[in-house]
């Protein structure tokens, strides 16, 4: 599950008022919320000025003490365990 919406709230925007920003129908942003892709999630971070890892972690799910993240993401039925930003680097290159 990602935060993708939260943020969008956290940042005083509406779905509408993003995808008006990115350039593309509430509609579709609404589709790509829910299973987004590498490149949505880098128009999403970047429309939101926040990283990419955000958007799947709020600062405080961040361990204070290795400064990593940690937990799931499933994509297309797979779920991946991530236990850093190597991890979740590595799983965003996978271009799936």
């Amino acid at each position: 599950m990602n935060r993708i919406k939260d943020v969008i709230k956290e940042k005083g925007y509406t779905i509408t008022s993003l995808a008006e920003k990115i350039g593309i129908a509430r509609e579709s942003l609404s589709r790509m919320i829910v299973s987004p892709s590498y490149p949505t999630l880098e128009k999403i971070s970047s429309a939101l000025e926040v990283p990419i890892w955000q958007l799947f972690a709020s600062p405080g799910e961040v361990c204070p003490v290795s400064g990593e993240v940690s937990g799931y993401v499933k994509v297309k039925g797979t779920l991946y365990e991530v236990h850093s930003f190597e991890d979740l680097r590595k799983l965003l290159e996978l271009n799936i």
